[in-house]
């Protein structure tokens, strides 16, 4: 068994964990050639979605509302009418973590709950006006964040986004979030993460 603690374990950790000398978000040409880093990949992708969550994590809080409200009121905005099964798919999680999320949502008045035309026993949702207006507010902070950073990053920026995102999405999984944010919307096609 490998002892986690012997000097070619910590001497990676540490040489991973920022006390490398190359810089992570160089351009420079070092920077190319450079073996990645995927650790400090890691600790950028943890930065990012600090960075990209917290404006709308202080909004939410005034509402006594958290991560899990936004991602339900996000997809419910972008399909309306999406199904309770359908959003479980989507967000991953039990029945009983979305019911309490939901229940507060509709009794709050930012969740519309409409049984199905064809089955009655569907729940169908949607966002209401105020729900709507609280939505467009949190992906306004998050879209100008995105492309402020695409900018800075240069031209092709938003094509290499997409792939690496695409890319982090298990495989399995592609072919019906591709189908979900092309249905709600999205600009442009992310055919196995390609414009």
């Amino acid at each position: 068994m490998t002892d986690i603690t012997s000097d070619a374990s910590s001497g990676r950790r540490n040489g991973a964990v920022g006390n490398s000398t190359k810089s992570v978000g160089s351009s420079d040409a070092r920077a190319d050639t450079a073996p990645l880093d995927l650790v400090a990949c890691v600790e950028l992708f943890y930065f990012a979605y600090r960075d990209f969550t917290c404006d709308p994590d202080t909004i939410l809080a005034h509402y006594g509302f958290g991560r899990a409200h936004h991602r339900v009121l996000h997809f419910v905005h972008r399909n309306p009418g999406l199904k309770v099964a359908e959003l479980l798919e989507i967000l991953k999680i039990t029945k009983q973590a979305l019911a309490r999320v939901l229940k507060q949502l509709v009794d709050e008045g930012f969740i519309i709950q409409r049984a199905g035309d064809e089955d009655r026993r569907e729940r169908r949702l949607y966002v209401s006006t105020k729900g709507g207006r609280l939505t467009d507010k949190l992906t306004e902070i998050q879209t100008k964040r995105v492309e402020a950073a695409l900018a800075n990053a240069g031209p092709g920026a938003e094509s290499l986004m997409r792939r690496f995102l695409f890319g982090m999405i298990a495989e399995k999984d592609r072919p019906y979030v591709e189908a979900l944010i092309n249905a709600g919307g999205a600009s442009g096609k992310l055919r196995n993460g390609a414009d």
